[in-house]
This record gives structure tokens, C-alpha cells and sequence, in this order.
């Protein structure tokens, strides 16, 4: 069998709720290795949701789809505040990126609760300001940046994570709406040890399953590159 589009290897899928500091419960859905413990966690922050972004948004969707199978990853996609998908709708309103805050830590503590091995965030677009500003603020390995607009996040914001030690990963397309590589390496300047992958072709949504799999793949190299490359076929 081929691996692209909404396929869903072998994963034990479990719908979560997180709880937040102000009172809301979030929805989600956690996706971990079928029969293995996993090496890693991607906790995903999905695009705008006043633009159409959710947990299901595909990219982050196929994440939790083949990634606990392909590379022994954990999946945490959550919806935040206000946020409807098929999963159902999260309480509250969206705030803009400042009352996410919570929602992000309410994500974090339940990797803690579940003890989640070595937790990355994940972010794209509007997920990526989230990880930005509030990413330093919770104990992960490091930050995986798609698509990053730059809008939220000020370069006050960019420009303290020079001083920290973990891994900002930076994905950018070579065709993006807001954020294109040469200007990428000028804001992101500020950060010395962060690594900017830009990709020939790319667009700000990654669609079409070859801009899927580099994606996938430059996920897969920053958190486990003992999994690479990733196969394109399963034997079911």
C-alpha cells in the first residue's frame, strides 16, 4: 500500500480533553506507536482558526496518521479555544494568541501527566507564533516551525530563544503568503543556533503529498533521525 494522502497506519488513537487554567475544556486527540512506547512527542499547534486551521488541518492531520508507525512518534493534536473540527469544538473564544497561553499549557501538563518522553511543539502558521512566544516557558527539546508568518510573534519574542539552548527549526517555503527564506534568515537572525530549512517549491499550505512527505521528513530528522528515510509504502 502506498503511504499519501488521509491514510491511517497502525496507532492506538485515543480522544482527549485537556483542562485549562481558566476553566475550558479543550478537545484532542492523542495517537501513540501501536505496540511500542514511543522515542518522542510532536505537541501540535495548528494554522489560524479564523482562517479555516484545526487540529485536522492536513498536514498535522497525516502527522498523527503515519508518524507513530513510521517513526515511533506520540501525536497531540488539540483544537484551542473556540476551535470546531470533527472532534468537536473547544470551549471558549479565540483570543488572538494571547489566552492560548493557557491552552498550550494545558497541552504540556498533559504531557506531563501521561509522561510523554522528550516533547516537541510543533507549529504551523498561526501555531508557530504560539510556540514562539510561549514555548520557552515549558519543558521541551525544542521548537519545529512551519510556514512561519511572523504577525504575533514581535522580534522581541524570536529573538529570546538566542539565549536558549534548545532546537528552533525553522521550515520555510520557497513560496510562502507571508514569510519567504530571505527574509526568513534576516528575522530569524537574531537567533543564532536556529536552523532554517527552506524548500524548493514549497507553499505556505504544503499541498500535494511531495510537499507532505519533506515535511514529514524534516519533522522526522529534527525529532528522530534514526527513522529515516521515511518509507512510501507499508506492508499491511
Amino acid at each position: 500500500m502506498e503511504i499519501r494522502g488521509p491514510v491511517l497506519l497502525p496507532a492506538q488513537r485515543e480522544d482527549i480533553e485537556l483542562s485549562t487554567i481558566d476553566g475550558l475544556t479543550l478537545v484532542g486527540e492523542l495517537a501513540t506507536p501501536e505496540s511500542r512506547s514511543p522515542v518522542a512527542t510532536l505537541v501540535t499547534l495548528h494554522p489560524l482558526p479564523t482562517a479555516g486551521g484545526f487540529m485536522d488541518s492536513h498536514i498535522l492531520r497525516k502527522a498523527a496518521g503515519r508518524l507513530p508507525a513510521l517513526a515511533d512518534l506520540a501525536v497531540l493534536r488539540f483544537n484551542t479555544r473556540g476551535t470546531t473540527s470533527p472532534r468537536g469544538t473547544s470551549q471558549g473564544a479565540f483570543d488572538g494568541g494571547a489566552a492560548e497561553a493557557f491552552d498550550v499549557a494545558a497541552a504540556m501538563d498533559f504531557v506531563q501527566e501521561r509522561n510523554l518522553p522528550r516533547p516537541w511543539l510543533l507549529g504551523w502558521s498561526f501555531g508557530t507564533e504560539l510556540a514562539l512566544k510561549y514555548g520557552r516557558d515549558h519543558d521541551i527539546e525544542g521548537i519545529i516551525l512551519l510556514s512561519p508568518p511572523l504577525h504575533r510573534a514581535t522580534a522581541e519574542d524570536v529573538a529570546a530563544w538566542a539565549g536558549d539552548p534548545r532546537k528552533v527549526i525553522v521550515v520555510v517555503p520557497e513560496f510562502d503568503d507571508y514569510l519567504r527564506p530571505d527574509e526568513a534568515r534576516e528575522r530569524f537572525a537574531s537567533i543564532p543556533h536556529a536552523t532554517l530549512v527552506p524548500v524548493e517549491g514549497g507553499k505556505h499550505l504544503w499541498v500535494g503529498e511531495n510537499q507532505t512527505r519533506r515535511v514529514l521528513t524534516e519533522i522526522v530528522a529534527a525529532v528522530n533521525p534514526d527513522a529515516l528515510p521515511l518509507p512510501v509504502e507499508w506492508d499491511a
